[in-house]
Order: C-alpha cells, then sequence, then structure tokens
C-alpha cells in the first residue's frame, strides 16, 4: 500500500482526529442493532490512545439533511463506543464550535471526545471550505478509518486535508486499500468474479474493469434478466433494464474476445409475487407473470464448477433475494461453498455484507468490506477523493 497509516506518525500529546464511519442502524428505541462498525474503529482508536494521542472522533449517522435530528444523535453509539473499550468516550452536542474547542482544548493524553453528527451541518456533504477548516482546528493529525465514505469528498473526508498537513488512513482503511489493490493489481489466479444485485447499470463499469483482469465472471439477482433477454430469450416479468439490453450484449461480445467467460443462469427459483406466501418453481424458461426470485439449482452447480479451483473470488451484490428466507438459497449455498475454498476471498459491502452476515459466515471469508458503495467505485476502478488525498509512504 503506497499511503502511510497511523502507525507512520507520532502520536503522543497530539490531537488526532479520526474519521470513523459509525453509521450505526437504530431501532425504533434509538438502540444498536448491529454494532459491526463500531467494532471495524477500535484497533485505530487503541492505537491511538495505546500510544497518547489525544483521539477526537467524526462521524455521520443517517440522513439528517443539514438540520438537527433528535433521532440522528450519536449518544447510543458513544455509550456502545465506552462499553466495547472499557473507558468514557465523552460525547460533544456539537461538532464545530467555542465549546467544541474548549472541550478539546482541555483534553490530556488518552482522552476520547466524540463529536456530534457532521451531517447536522449541511456544509458537511457540501464539501464546505469553512467548515472543513474549522473541523481541522480541531486537530494536529488527521487519520481516516471511514472506507465507507471514502468514495465522497465531503468536508470530514476531502476537504479537511487542506487544513492538516498530516492525513494518514487508519488500521480499517488500509486493510481495505490492501485487499482491493491486491485483487485489481496482482490477483493469485484464477481470479472469478461473482456480481449479483438488482441492476446492471449499477454494474457495467465493474464489469468493464474488470473484463482485463478475471478468468470468469458469473452473473446473478435481478441484473441477470437483462443479459438473458439480451440473447433473446424469455424472462416472464423478471427485473428488466430495457435500455441497457444492447450494453449487456455487447459486455458479452466483450468478454468473448478477451476469452473472459460469462456464466448466465440456466435455471432459476420464480415466484408469482415477491413474498414470503407466493407459489415458487424452478423452471429453465420463465413464463409470463412470473418473476425470477432466486438462482436455481444447476446454476448452483455450474457457478461452482467455475469457482472450485479460483485462488481469489470478488462478489459483489446477492444471488436472490435473499431478505425472503425463501429466496435465499441460491445466495446462501454459494456463500458456503466460497468459505470451504483455499482462496482469497474479498465481498462487496452493503446488501452482499449483509447476507453472509445473516448466514453467520463472516470469520469464513478473507475480507469483508465495510463500503457498499465504496466498494463498488472500487472495482470500477475508480480513485476515491478520501484515499487520494491521505499522505502517501
Amino acid at each position: 500500500m503506497d499511503k502511510k497509516t497511523i502507525k507512520d506518525v507520532e502520536l503522543k500529546g497530539k490531537r488526532v482526529l479520526i474519521r470513523v464511519d459509525f453509521n450505526v442502524p437504530l431501532n425504533k428505541d434509538l438502540k444498536i442493532d448491529d454494532d459491526a462498525r463500531i467494532r471495524g474503529a477500535l484497533p485505530t482508536i487503541k492505537y491511538a490512545v495505546d500510544n497518547g494521542g489525544r483521539v477526537i472522533l467524526m462521524s455521520h449517522l443517517g440522513r439528517p439533511k443539514g438540520k438537527v435530528e433528535e433521532s440522528m444523535r450519536l449518544t447510543p453509539v458513544a455509550e456502545r463506543l465506552s462499553e466495547l473499550l472499557g473507558r468514557h468516550v465523552k460525547k460533544l452536542d456539537d461538532c464545530i464550535g467555542r465549546e467544541v474547542k474548549k472541550v478539546v482544548s482541555e483534553m490530556k493524553d488518552g482522552d476520547i471526545i466524540l463529536l456530534e453528527n457532521l451531517r447536522f451541518h449541511i456544509e458537511e456533504t457540501k464539501n464546505d471550505p469553512e467548515f472543513a477548516k474549522k473541523l481541522a482546528s480541531l486537530g494536529e493529525i488527521y487519520v481516516n478509518d471511514a472506507f465507507g465514505t471514502a468514495h465522497r469528498a465531503h468536508a470530514s473526508t476531502e476537504g479537511i486535508t487542506r487544513f492538516l498537513k498530516i492525513a494518514v488512513a487508519g488500521f480499517l482503511m488500509a486493510k481495505e486499500i490492501e485487499y482491493f489493490e491486491k485483487a485489481l493489481s496482482d490477483p493469485p489466479k484464477p481470479f472469478v468474479a461473482i456480481l449479483g444485485g438488482a441492476k446492471v447499470s449499477d454494474k457495467i463499469m465493474v464489469i468493464e474493469n474488470l473484463l482485463d483482469k478475471v478468468n470468469a465472471i458469473l452473473i446473478g439477482g435481478g441484473m441477470a434478466y437483462t443479459f438473458i433477454k439480451s440473447e433473446g430469450k424469455e424472462i416472464g416479468s423478471s427485473k428488466l433494464e430495457p435500455e441497457k439490453i444492447d450494453t449487456a450484449r455487447t459486455l458479452m461480445q466483450e468478454a468473448m474476445q478477451k476469452g473472459v467467460k460469462i456464466v448466465l443462469p440456466i435455471d432459476h427459483l420464480i415466484s408469482d409475487k415477491i413474498d414470503a406466501n407466493s407459489n415458487t418453481r424452478v423452471v429453465e424458461t420463465i413464463p409470463q407473470n412470473w418473476m425470477g426470485v432466486d438462482i436455481g439449482p444447476k446454476t448452483v452447480d455450474e457457478f461452482k464448477k467455475e469457482l472450485r479451483n479460483a485462488k481469489t473470488i470478488v462478489w459483489n451484490g446477492p444471488l436472490g433475494i435473499f431478505e425472503i428466507s425463501k429466496f435465499a438459497r441460491g445466495t446462501e449455498d454459494i456463500a458456503r461453498f466460497i468459505a470451504g475454498l483455499n482462496a482469497t476471498t474479498i465481498i462487496g459491502g452493503g446488501d452482499t455484507a449483509s447476507a453472509i452476515s445473516r448466514f453467520g459466515l463472516k470469520d469464513a471469508m478473507t475480507h469483508i468490506s465495510t463500503g457498499g458503495g465504496a466498494s463498488l467505485e472500487y472495482l470500477e476502478g475508480k480513485t476515491l477523493p478520501g484515499i487520494a488525498v491521505l499522505n502517501d509512504k
């Protein structure tokens, strides 16, 4: 990795401003449903504390659109973080202003403060330089450990680095960069990509970028039906992006020219409606008024055949509507299969990560990304603004 990390800087006695991703799901009682993102930031926070840093954490939560929303305060996060660290985390009621500056100026080595939700200020998402400058004035060292927001040029992820000379990656960010860089620049082969999710339009650039890198691409989920339609086959009332049929056809031709195998579903679990109480059956050709909701058993076998000898597997997007358990089998079968392989398995964030978690397979994968949108843009070959601005080694 060519970016400096928190290990490359002296922290003792310094105010260390860490951008974390504490955008956790809260239930209606404002209790945290899943603290994985908080746990993900612990190694960086502990390292800063253990090395005498004065730690100031900043994050967003939800989409308050520039105004204070009581239900999106970071108070439950501070409480959970205090429990996990076994030490008090002081939560402030704002992220800038005189009161914040005063508390920060009184910090001692090893203290931890959590600023209030950055997105209570509209200037955060607008990457306003004045707002970025106010945030930067709180710290001496900037650490970005929020991969989930690295694809956004916001004040706390990009603008802030114009006012702080030292800007480095936290451990979580470094791990994300390392796995994606290796997969995209020097992957052990055979390299197989599994792509799913609802829309072809979300994955066009990923496919284009991967065609020069992979040996095979396995396509499932709602996006598969546009590809199947491009071959002139019937898809009933399955998910279709009519305006992308030609694009799908072109991608298939490009893959063929480059010797990359694209594997589409050959059978499907179909349903008469998207509902746990629907009628379902497995077919090879989808009849009218029925829709594909998962890959079928023959497709699972075909996918396994391609995956069996893979040394690198990147997976972005579920292969069926896994949120309904009777439509989850294809996604689960493939997840369990790759969990047992001797391969580097990299799971894109978002829905794919949720599915892996739901099947209890988190520990069986090499790397599960903490960023859905960010991992997608990485796979598209884009430069992520929150990473580009960090100091080079």
